[in-house]
C-alpha cells in the first residue's frame, strides 16, 4: 500500500484474488486545488486520505489477522489509525517495509508471511 492505492489480497486455499483501493486525492486533483490555494490543497488531501483509510478499514475489520506492506508511511499512518479505534482492538495487524512489487510478488510475499505463522 501506498498513499494512492492498496492491494487487498485474502489469503485462502484457492489463488489470491488482489481488490485495488484507490484514493480519491490524485495527481491531477492535487494540482487542481493548488491552484485555488496551498491551504486548501492540504486540507482536501488531509479530507481525502481520511476517506481512503476509513474505507481500508472497512475491509479490514472482517479480519483476525492482518499484514500492512509497503514501501511508503502510509501503513504506519494506517496502522495508527487503527490501533486508536477499539472495533480493531482485537484484530492482529502487523507492517513490513518492502518495495514497490509486482502482483505475483505480492502474492508471493503475503504467502510467505503467513507460512511462517
Amino acid at each position: 500500500m501506498d498513499h494512492s492505492s492498496a492491494h487487498l489480497m485474502e489469503l485462502t486455499s484457492a489463488p489470491i484474488v488482489t481488490t485495488v483501493v484507490d484514493s480519491a486525492f490524485t495527481h491531477v486533483a492535487k494540482e487542481q486545488s493548488l491552484e485555488k490555494g496551498e491551504k486548501l490543497m492540504h486540507n482536501k488531501e488531509q479530507h481525502q486520505q481520511a476517506a481512503y483509510y476509513k474505507k481500508l478499514g472497512e475491509s479490514i475489520k472482517n479480519y483476525d489477522d492482518v499484514l500492512l506492506f509497503g514501501p511508503t508511511d502510509a501503513k504506519i499512518e494506517l496502522l495508527n489509525l487503527l490501533r486508536a479505534d477499539n472495533n480493531f482492538s482485537k484484530i492482529k495487524i502487523e507492517t513490513k517495509q518492502s518495495d514497490k512489487m509486482t502482483v505475483n510478488e505480492e502474492h508471493a510475499f503475503v504467502r510467505n508471511y503467513f507460512s511462517k505463522r
